[in-house]
């Protein structure tokens, strides 16, 4: 696996690296390999960890009620982490499993700290990545209050156009706040009734 290359593509997503920030990161990295269906963090655990997804995907979920609701999804060059432990001492609410066989960079919070305290081009790094979340975020939250079923379909495949042969449809209708029924009348006009 090609670090350098991996961080390079990062940097020119969010914001650039320098060689000896980059160098740093990939020293405390850890590249971790996952399984379909691994779940990394359950309910109520403390996680400190964050993924740099380099292959595969991930995905965030509740369990409400005994029914499992995504909350989102992850893929090549994203990160993921239980987001309220990560940064804050709470307990996750989130369950997250990796949806694909996947190849990570695992890091922790403190590596985190202590780069962003050393390196500002990384803390500019980071703020990016923290702000593209929250927007991402706040866009679904959007979307689901105001956008019918059909537009929410449509707008998750804008930003994802092959989500649908990655992410199974059980897991893509909760994300949208809808039924499996509803989503696959959705996909197939022709089935309405």
């Amino acid at each position: 696996m090609n670090t350098e290359k991996i961080l390079n593509e990062m940097g020119e997503t969010y914001s650039p690296l320098t060689i000896e920030c980059q160098e740093e990161f990939i020293a405390n990295a850890k590249v971790r390999t996952f399984k379909k269906g691994e779940v990394v963090v359950r309910e109520g655990q403390f996680s400190k960890k964050a993924y740099l997804i380099v292959e595969g995907c991930s995905r965030a979920y509740y369990l409400k009620d005994g029914k499992d609701i995504s909350d989102w999804f992850t893929f090549e060059n994203q990160f993921m982490a239980a987001i309220v432990s990560f940064f804050s001492e709470k307990p996750s609410p989130h369950f997250v499993e990796f949806v694909e066989d996947s190849i990570v960079l695992e890091f922790s919070k403190d590596i985190m700290d202590k780069l962003t305290n050393k390196h500002h081009d990384f803390e500019r790094f980071i703020s990016k990545v923290v702000t593209e979340t929250m927007l991402g975020l706040c866009e679904r939250l959007y979307t689901i209050q105001f956008n019918k079923a059909d537009e929410r379909y449509n707008h998750l495949l804008n930003i994802y156009p092959n989500i649908t042969n990655r992410i199974p449809l059980t897991h893509i209708a909760s994300y949208l706040g809808i039924t499996l029924e509803t989503l696959s009348r959705i996909r197939n006009p022709k089935n309405r009734i």
